[in-house]
């Protein structure tokens, strides 16, 4: 066990408090100042209905940058492990400009995929990579060659993109992390960069500050800065971590720790994939989701997280400790302690759902294809109406394409509109009935018939449908000046709609759109 001296214990100790100080001044600066910032930042998909500002990963990456520049330039680290953290430092900011930028004006998932390539290409050249593979079974090695430089890309970009997509919840982002944070202290503390432990500490005292104020309810949230940060540096540390670049412990503990994000993210790719939407498209189908629509609260649905993420995190230490040689039984458990989650929470009937729509997969892409497309058209479409009478016409030749019998929109302000086919009758059996509230306060209600559209279809296509107006009354908004109104109560449509009987197999309509 390596022993800590009195020089390191006053260094963590100083780290552990530069980055607690420093991210809790910044966020109550931040939180006094960014309040018109906070109300461009709703989202469809957030459960928040007050503005939460999303310039948390500022505060994250202020306190790592000062003590990456006071490890730099006062304590006395060898010359190759200087250049190392002038990687890891450089690297992890620039992950977080990326993501900022993207906090501040939003940009496009290809655009970012490409600038998190580059990132992590950079840092692979800047001779922080994985270049040998060792099986800590056996403990032989094998260089990796060519491959080196796509395995670490790979894992660079992957665990970046793995906890933007499982900040979801108030809370859940940041405790995971600081929980990677601990474990990655440890792994660094023996290693030849003892930097990286400092850099995991500090950030550990930084998420303590932050979690003050993003524990639910929040009141900031990192973003996508703070998320991709935080990533990068779980990514880059493991890395460094892995002494000269050998895929061993310190590589295959944060995997494990991170066991529950990953199985959560790989069942969201799969849905998404599927039923035809990009990867990148959140949904409310997350675990933490699934656990807060059977009524659990947020606060205790965080606290079941962390009880199953600790679980994980403590098999994590066991693999380092051990260096992997007992790696067959701690894959086990791990499986065990999964398993046994999520069939207490209910959500093993979601990997059985998911399984049931492989063989239906080609038809909902077909349909959320179809979906998309007059998703598309309408947005575009807002900018050639010049009232809102004909921006609710176009979203009801959308509802009736998709197959809707009804659909009623409450706005923040209180002023309602409906649209309903004339063979609707309400509250009867033969119908699925579905409420969407969005982050901006409006409440979409929608109705279908059964046997038009099975209910897997329609809870698909009612949330593409609630996304479009979202959209299109956020564009409104902006090109108007002025917030959406509605001048009538209600219209009813008075012709009979003669369109196919559609299920699960059936293909998209086709149809011109005017």
């Amino acid at each position: 066990m390596h022993l800590l001296t009195h020089s390191h214990r006053l260094q963590i100790l100083y780290c552990f408090a530069v980055g607690f100080s420093v991210c809790y001044a910044l966020i109550s600066i931040i939180l006094k100042r960014a309040e018109h910032l906070g109300k461009r930042n709703r989202e469809f998909h957030h459960g928040h209905k007050t503005p939460v500002p999303r310039l948390g990963g500022l505060a994250l990456a202020g306190a790592f940058a000062l003590v990456a520049l006071t490890i730099y330039f006062v304590l006395p680290i060898p010359s190759a492990s200087a250049n190392s953290l002038a990687v890891v430092a450089f690297g992890s900011l620039a992950m977080f400009g990326l993501g900022f930028w993207d906090d501040l004006r939003p940009l496009s998932a290809k655009l970012k995929l490409a600038g998190q390539v580059a990132i992590a290409s950079a840092v692979y050249f800047s001779n922080v990579r994985i270049e040998i593979f060792k099986n800590p079974l056996t403990d032989t090695e094998m260089s990796l060659g060519v491959l080196s430089y796509s395995i670490t890309v790979l894992w660079l970009v992957s665990i970046t993109n793995l906890i933007n997509l499982i900040d979801g919840i108030d809370g859940l982002a940041g405790g995971i992390c600081l929980m990677l944070m601990f474990l990655l202290a440890n792994v660094g503390m023996g290693g030849d960069s003892g930097f990286s432990m400092l850099l995991a500490i500090t950030v550990a005292g930084s998420l303590i500050a932050f979690l003050r104020f993003n524990y639910p309810p929040a009141k900031i949230y990192m973003g996508d800065g703070g998320a991709y940060f935080l990533g990068f540096v779980i990514g880059v540390l493991s890395i460094v971590n892995s002494h000269k670049g050998t895929v061993a412990a310190a590589l295959i503990a944060p995997a494990f720790a991170l066991a529950l994000p990953i199985v959560d993210v790989g069942l969201a790719v799969l849905r998404r994939g599927l039923r035809g939407l990009p990867v990148f498209r959140p949904d409310q189908k997350h675990i933490h989701h699934h656990l807060i629509t059977l009524g659990i609260s947020r606060e205790r649905t965080l606290l079941n997280l962390y009880t199953v993420c600790l679980l994980c995190l403590f098999l994590a230490f066991g693999v380092f400790y051990l260096q992997g040689r007992m790696l067959p039984l701690y894959t086990g458990l791990l499986f065990l302690v999964l398993i046994i989650a999520g069939h207490m929470s209910g959500y093993t009937k979601n990997w059985f759902e998911i399984s049931s729509q492989l063989g239906k997969s080609l038809a909902l892409r077909k349909e959320t294809q179809y979906a998309l497309t007059l998703n598309r058209w309408l947005v575009m479409e807002v900018e050639r109406h010049g009232s809102v009478d004909e921006l609710w016409e176009d979203y009801q030749f959308v509802i009736r394409k998709l197959g809707f019998s009804k659909v009623k929109i409450v706005l923040p302000n209180g002023t309602t509109n409906f649209w309903q086919a004339e063979d609707f009758e309400d509250g009867t059996t033969d119908f699925h009935y579905a409420a969407h509230e969005i982050s901006d306060g409006t409440v979409i209600e929608l109705a279908a018939n059964k046997t038009m559209m099975s209910e897997i279809l329609f809870n698909l296509l009612g949330d593409l449908t609630a996304e479009t107006w979202y959209k299109i009354a956020l564009r409104w908004r902006l090109l108007n000046k002025s917030p959406l109104r509605f001048p009538m109560i209600a219209t009813t449509d008075l012709i009979s709609r003669r369109e196919p009987l559609r299920g699960d197999i059936l293909p998209s309509p086709s149809g011109v759109m005017p």
